[in-house]
């Protein structure tokens, strides 16, 4: 029987899904660093494969910070970025099996990884993906709207803003307090049958 008190409402399943948009234009209303570490804390409680936690976020606010970025972006995702009041550069720390002795303390999960270039990747890329995800989740359910986007520079952004860290970059989120007049028509999704099946 479902645990009825587990559910959240059907409001709040319209905040994080339902209607949930990526937004292409922004009001000018700023977004607080209080709002953007109470988005941070959120999303840390997302589950990742022993606790690696390899997503590194850098907020992209002021100003100066938005030019250094401009240069990266695809033509089409100039505007959009430089009018969003913060973009977040999420990338993946390909070192961070070195953290599991405090994140994952109960076993040596770090050897697991050390010398194993294969799992490191696929272990950053999945596990950061997901975290890249948890924080679209958290900013919604913090009142922000979100603009996720590929199109960008990726050698550059790391040189850029991750000169000396070992991260590779996977993707940019614009955050803010979305200009319902930038939507473009809500796209089809599948149906249930179209794309899962129960075994």
């Amino acid at each position: 029987m479902t645990d009825k008190s587990k559910i959240i409402s059907d409001a709040a399943m319209d905040i994080l899904f339902r209607d949930a948009r990526t937004y292409n234009g922004w009001q000018d209303k700023e977004v607080s660093e209080v709002l953007l570490q109470a988005v941070y804390d959120l999303m840390k409680w997302g589950p990742t494969s022993a606790n690696c936690s390899p997503a590194r976020f850098k907020f992209v606010k002021s100003p100066e910070a938005k030019q250094k970025l401009k240069p990266h972006l695809s033509e089409g995702n100039v505007d959009k970025t430089m009018s969003a009041p913060v973009t977040v550069i999420i990338a993946n720390h390909m070192e961070f099996y070195e953290e599991l002795p405090k994140l994952f303390p109960h076993t040596d999960a770090k050897s697991w990884f050390v010398g194993n270039e294969g799992m490191i990747k696929d272990t950053a890329m999945r596990n950061g993906t997901l975290q890249g995800a948890y924080l679209m989740l958290a900013a919604r359910s913090l009142g922000l709207d979100c603009g996720p986007m590929s199109g960008f520079n990726k050698k550059g952004v790391k040189d850029t803003f991750f000169p000396d860290e070992n991260v590779e970059i996977n993707f940019l989120c614009n955050l803010g307090y979305g200009d319902a007049d930038s939507l473009f028509a809500r796209s089809p999704r599948f149906d249930f049958d179209e794309a899962a099946e129960i075994l």
